[in-house]
């Protein structure tokens, strides 16, 4: 288990991350067609999973404000919002915001995902969702970056994960 905390409190995800140099696992997620994504779908691109509790808490906008605009200027590069929310939650979101430059994907349906990637919170308040952090893949399937963000009501860090690129 990671330790992480919410609001000072400490909660835990239920492992760690891949590990840097090693092969991202593959997941299914849904999209907001309600079609399924996989991280195959995305293969020869680099990856930016920027992953979090909900779309609707200020911090977790953030960051996809932040990588949607971080995410215009990249070549060959996908950036992945990856929450809990429906698609439909998602998607209004975006379309309210202005948001075009990233994709978001939802873990509602299994738990393909957070499995995968050991991120789930287990206990406290936000038992069930997902923990903020950053996976950068490369091009071949390779992890570069990662980052379990300590504090859950921050944000990541945005440089840090765009070097990795």
């Amino acid at each position: 288990m990671a330790k992480i905390s919410f609001k000072g409190n400490s909660i835990n995800t239920q492992g760690d991350l891949p590990q840097v140099g090693s092969k991202a696992p593959d997941f299914k997620l849904t999209a907001g067609d309600l079609s399924e994504k996989t991280l195959s779908d995305f293969a020869g691109k680099k990856v930016i999973l920027n992953i979090f509790p909900s779309i609707d808490t200020g911090t977790c906008a953030a960051s996809v404000r932040t990588f949607n605009v971080e995410a215009a200027g990249l070549s060959n590069t996908v950036v992945l919002c990856i929450s809990k929310d429906l698609p439909f939650a998602q998607g209004r979101f975006c379309a309210a915001e202005g948001i075009d430059n990233v994709i978001t994907l939802s873990e509602y349906k299994d738990s393909n995902f957070s499995d995968a990637y050991q991120l789930k919170i287990v206990d406290g308040p936000l038992a069930g969702l997902l923990s903020r952090s950053v996976v950068v893949i490369d091009e071949n399937g390779v992890v570069t970056f990662t980052e379990q963000v300590a504090e859950t009501t921050e944000e990541p860090n945005y440089k840090q994960a765009l070097a990795a690129l």
